[in-house]
């Protein structure tokens, strides 16, 4: 199963608003015929594991959207996504100003491919997963 950008859900407001306009967007997608199994959250940490100034943020997202959803959420170790995501652009686009603007979108489907790639082939994964990256 392979991981691609979907949509960027800009980062507006406090916890709250956040969380409401993810469950808005999560519950488009539980509507639709391909339907959600679960979501995918870049849960921000330094190289050595300790919290960066943004893990807390991240953390009261993921609490605030377990209320409201009834489906599996899962944090996802976004280490070194940003760098991962930026080679693998630059591999096809050569100026970084053209590349720039997809980075953010580009991260979320290393970090939701991450998470795939981390299950085992016999377990069943959350399938078809919005994974948001999530700026401040």
């Amino acid at each position: 199963m392979l991981a691609r950008p979907w949509k960027m859900i800009p980062r507006e407001g406090n916890t709250a608003q956040v969380a409401r306009t993810i469950e808005h967007e999560i519950t488009a997608l539980l509507s639709d015929d391909d339907g959600l199994a679960g979501v995918v959250l870049g849960h921000p940490t330094k190289l050595g594991g300790e919290p960066t100034d943004q893990t807390a943020a991240v953390d009261a997202l993921a609490a605030a959207l377990r209320a409201r959803l009834e489906i599996p959420l899962v944090l996802q170790d976004e280490r070194l996504s940003s760098r991962e995501a930026e080679s693998l652009l630059a591999r096809r686009i050569k100026n970084w100003r053209d590349r720039k603007p997809l980075l953010d979108a580009a991260s979320a489907a290393v970090i939701l491919q991450d998470y795939l790639d981390s299950r085992p082939s016999s377990a069943p994964a959350i399938a078809d997963v919005a994974s948001e990256d999530f700026q401040s």
